[in-house]
């Protein structure tokens, strides 16, 4: 079996082979590498190999594992893109460079709040469900661009993003050419979309991050 070093290259490689396929320049994709669930034992090898921006789904289990990993290696950018509860958004401005998840008022009020009294300033993403699924997080497609200039009229945050994660059973092509619409209604550069079954589909639509996970770790 490959190892997630391995594993990690034939991904990166993936990457900048789509790059090009959509006539894309080399280097316009970020991959995030997704190490929910995974010790930092698992994660230091890919570390090592040169991958610096992590994803997590949950702040706590990034809060056992990543503020020793950040003290080695001061230039790693850590992303939440789990669904945020209010109640520990302190928590998720102190330890996190981007949050991908803002996908309601209260997120956004709490975050806000939390912003002004650290004076630390993660890049946001707002959340989009856009299969409208009821088990998902993230706002509807309707709402999501005047959710997006309430986040910075009303509670003056800096929207740098958008972000979705197609229903499991459906094309993701729709949904990613979707998300791209909002994003240029919206105003914002940022689209993170595409997880490990999907990535090259969503370079192509112009995601400018991609959120892999068992392609480089396995499966969980």
């Amino acid at each position: 079996m490959a190892s997630a070093v391995e594993q990690f290259f034939t991904v990166k490689a993936k990457i900048a082979a789509a790059e090009r396929e959509a006539g894309r320049q080399a280097g316009a994709v970020t991959l995030v590498a997704v190490s929910k669930t995974f010790s930092a034992n698992d994660i230091s090898p890919v570390i090592e190999a040169g991958q610096r921006v992590f994803g997590e789904n949950r702040v706590q289990e990034a809060q056992a594992k990543w503020p020793a990993l950040k003290q080695a290696f001061p230039d790693i950018e850590l992303h939440l893109i789990g669904p945020l509860q209010s109640n520990k958004a302190k928590e998720a401005v102190a330890l996190f460079d981007v949050i991908e998840t803002v996908d309601r008022e209260k997120i956004a009020a709490e975050l806000a709040k939390e912003i002004a009294r650290q004076g630390r300033l993660p890049k946001l993403y707002v959340q989009v469900n856009t299969g409208s699924e009821p088990q998902k997080a993230g706002i509807e497609p309707r709402e999501a661009v005047p959710f997006v200039t309430r986040c910075r009229d009303v509670h003056g945050l800096a929207i740098e993003g958008l972000m979705c994660i197609p229903p499991a059973d459906e094309n993701p092509g729709p949904h990613f050419a979707l998300l791209e619409k909002l994003g240029l209604e919206a105003g914002v550069e940022k689209l993170s979309m595409g997880m490990s079954g999907d990535y090259e589909t969503a370079i192509a639509f112009g995601a400018t991050s991609v959120r892999v996970g068992s392609a480089i770790f396995g499966s969980r």
